[in-house]
């Protein structure tokens, strides 16, 4: 599988990342394999230098969206400061396994994955190809 992009939006991900030394998150927004849009949210989590959390009032805002029509929520992206673009052990704690994206920011690379159901642990992180023309 292969999940598109623009270039536009990817630099824009890694652009708040690079000016930021807390953890950024925000939603990846679009339909089927295109992430058409992306919506920064501020970083609640009591430790944003380690973790992140959404901030709910966005999250809900971006559901209600799409259920009037507009683009589906098809996950979030993250960043990881002092990391790699790869999910944490802390990701895979709080992950739900409910087939979302994960764009993962760290080390100055971008990688996305879909978090999904796991025999062993809570969830299985499967990296998927992303295509950013």
């Amino acid at each position: 599988m292969t999940v598109a992009i623009s270039r536009s939006l990817l630099e824009q991900i890694m652009a708040l990342a690079a000016a930021s030394r807390d953890e950024i998150c925000g939603l990846l927004l679009g339909r089927d394999d295109a992430i058409e849009a992306i919506l920064p949210a501020a970083n609640v989590a009591p430790d944003p230098a380690r973790h992140f959390e959404l901030e709910p009032a966005v999250l809900i805002a971006a559901h209600r969206a799409a259920r009037a029509g507009g683009p589906a929520v098809m996950g979030h992206y993250h960043s990881h400061p002092s990391g790699v673009a790869a999910p944490s052990e802390t990701d895979r704690a709080c992950a739900a396994p409910d087939g979302s994206f994960w764009l993962i920011v760290g080390g100055g690379e971008a990688t996305l994955w879909r978090a999904g159901p796991d025999v062993v642990v809570n969830v299985d992180f499967t990296e998927i190809s992303l295509d950013s023309r």
